[in-house]
């Protein structure tokens, strides 16, 4: 499927260093992430969603994709910046595309002005809705075991990146702070087709943090090479608490699929970072159809994070998996194999190395 090469989609951590170029004018950072492993699963779905047996083999982004990027500013006087970003996703199992949306720059590829007003973007960019849901995840929207799954096995990449969109960015203001996005779509015969929006509202002091976004999209007119257009209405709250080493979270999403599943995503966990060299953390996900009930799944998931350096990561997750009725939900978006799951029971696990340059 390839709904799995959304992998990820927003866990790119932001340290980075500036190649030879950038140093020099202080105005472009290369960035990126490469992150492989080996994933076991007990059970795997074939075509027609029957067990099809264990899987082992390597994995791709197991904890977070693999991407780089460049991001870049100039200061035009008065506060105000002109900004850029790029962004593609790779394939450290083959050295090809992966998590990218199937163009180079598919994952981002914008520019716009930042200053006091807050910040204005164009191009293809990740929506507020998708923004929002990474920032109540207690696990950081792994790849394998987190709030990213359900969020794949819903609606594919509709909402992730939002191609010919425009946004804006508030500046924080007495620890509020909104965004909105529209993406106009339009093809020929019908101004609707694939247009898009979403809006969210934060508000964050440090110790506690609540958002909530929503986000509207229609079918169609997304031309890229993995459609970005399955039409769904989108709706999420979300709840942080921070209390020294230990970090506590809780989510509620809506996905409501035209034709398909109106799920109902409750989900919550912790994020302990009170070891030197250890992250632990772990979260439980519960789906229920709002159309059928006896459509329903819960997943658990773990996982320690072994920080061999500041830019180098060892770690291993396990996740299980109880599917009802008609509910697909698998365990990782870095795999098609196990992005949908089967009815019953499965478990499994990963073991990887990431790096941040």
């Amino acid at each position: 499927m390839e709904a799995a090469r959304t992998a990820g989609w927003l866990v790119v951590a932001a340290a980075a260093t500036v190649s030879g170029m950038a140093q020099a004018q202080g105005s472009v950072t290369l960035y990126g992430v490469v992150d492989a492993g080996f994933q076991y699963v007990s059970r795997t779905a074939n075509a027609q969603g029957q067990n099809a047996g264990r899987t082992f083999a390597m994995t791709d982004g197991g904890a977070g994709p693999s991407v780089f990027g460049l991001r870049g500013a100039e200061d035009l006087g008065g506060g105000l910046k002109a900004i850029f970003g790029l962004e593609s996703g790779i394939s450290l199992a083959n050295g090809g595309f992966n998590n990218s949306n199937g163009n180079f720059f598919g994952r981002q590829a914008w520019v716009g002005l930042t200053g006091p007003f807050g910040s204005v973007k164009a191009g293809e960019q990740f929506s507020p809705f998708f923004l929002t849901l990474f920032d109540s995840d207690p696990r950081g929207f792994s790849s394998f075991g987190s709030g990213i799954v359900p969020y794949g096995d819903n609606v594919f990449l509709t909402g992730a990146v939002n191609a010919r969109a425009v946004s804006y960015s508030s500046p924080k203001i007495a620890g509020f702070e909104g965004s909105v996005l529209f993406a106009p779509g339009g093809v020929a015969g019908d101004f609707q087709a694939g247009r898009q929006w979403g809006a969210s509202l934060k508000y964050d002091n440090g110790t506690v943090m609540v958002n909530a976004a929503v986000y509207d999209g229609n079918p169609d007119g997304q031309p890229t090479p993995v459609p970005t257009g399955v039409a769904f209405w989108g709706r999420t709250l979300g709840f942080a608490y921070r209390f020294q080493s230990l970090t506590v979270k809780a989510s509620f999403v809506n996905y409501k699929v035209a034709g398909a599943f109106n799920s109902n995503v409750y989900g919550g966990g912790v994020d302990y970072t009170g070891f030197a060299q250890f992250d632990l953390n772990g979260g439980v996900w519960y789906t229920s159809d709002r159309n059928d009930t006896s459509n329903h799944s819960l997943m658990g998931a773990a996982g320690v994070n072994y920080l061999l350096s500041k830019r180098t990561t060892l770690y291993g997750q396990f996740a299980v998996v109880n599917n009802h009725g008609a509910m697909n939900t698998g365990f990782s978006v870095s795999m098609p194999q196990i992005l949908t799951g089967v009815s019953g029971t499965t478990f499994g696990a990963n073991l990887g190395i990431r790096h941040v340059f």
